[in-house]
């Protein structure tokens, strides 16, 4: 998501943004880390009874609580210097991120829909992040659809935590309590209808052809309509869903078709065979 920014502003092949971008990446790859051992200090004793989450080194008791914390201060510490150090904007989305997720982990997980919420927003700031760190505008196309995506892997996590944990789910995480699967396949529902018409809006629009200098984007809709059933079937066929990264490198078939579609919006756009 970081990388969203430079590529579709047509800034791939431009050397001088590339830096910032990495920067911007290896930036928030701190920053996330730290926030998730923040989240796995919060929820040890909770982790440590669930059936997935008690291997991890905080719930396990591998990693102690006081060093969690601070490795996660200074992961976080050099992230934010670093991100100083790029650009100030930079540094704001930086702290805006890290003061959003501390947030979500101490109290805004506790309540219902506003944790859906709150955790996607880190996703969206991911991509502001790496806009920001180029310097190019941030396209309301790229807020609406990396939201929509966001609140898609959001539901769909949560959805997994209540199907795996059944009657434990409250006992594990009490927000799960106000949830149920038909409510998380209603709002499901709607944010991948959502996904897939604003996606196909934003590629198939005269304004993006104008923009981008290509009206070909259009052709990498079939990859996302992939994409998205081939998660739906996994999160209710396969029961997965829990972690996108570990449901993205675990399922081939998934993996090829982000691969392609990120291989073909490339060539798209930075190709010109008439288009």
């Amino acid at each position: 998501m970081v990388f969203a920014g430079l590529v579709f502003s047509g800034r791939l092949l431009d050397r001088s943004a590339w830096w910032p971008a990495l920067a911007a990446f290896a930036i928030f790859c701190a920053l996330s880390s730290a926030i998730y051992l923040i989240n796995d200090v919060f929820d040890r004793a909770a982790d440590a009874q669930h059936p997935l989450k008690r291997s991890r080194p905080v719930a396990s008791g591998a990693l102690g609580p006081g060093a969690a914390i601070a490795v996660a201060a200074a992961l976080a510490v050099a992230g934010l210097a670093a991100a100083a150090a790029v650009t100030p904007v930079l540094a704001l989305t930086a702290i805006g991120y890290v003061a959003l997720l501390v947030a979500y982990s101490a109290v805004l997980k506790h309540y219902v829909i506003i944790d859906v919420l709150a955790l996607s927003s880190g996703f969206v700031l991911r991509s502001v992040a790496g806009a920001v760190a180029i310097a190019v505008p941030i396209s309301n196309w790229l807020l609406v659809c990396t939201t929509l995506l966001a609140l898609f892997l959001a539901l769909s996590k949560r959805r997994h935590e209540l199907v795996l944990l059944a009657d434990g789910a409250a006992g594990h995480r009490p927000i799960l309590e106000e949830y149920s699967p038909y409510l998380l396949d209603q709002m499901i529902s709607v944010v991948t209808s959502s996904t897939l018409i604003a996606y196909s809006v934003y590629t198939t629009s005269s304004e993006t052809a104008e923009r981008l200098g290509s009206s070909r984007l259009g052709l990498t809709i079939p990859f996302v309509l992939y994409g998205i059933f081939r998660y739906l079937y996994l999160v209710h066929q396969r029961r997965g869903g829990g972690s996108p990264t570990e449901q993205l490198l675990a399922d081939t078939p998934l993996l090829a078709c982000v691969a392609l579609w990120a291989l073909s919006v490339v060539v798209v756009l930075y190709t010109r065979l008439g288009g």
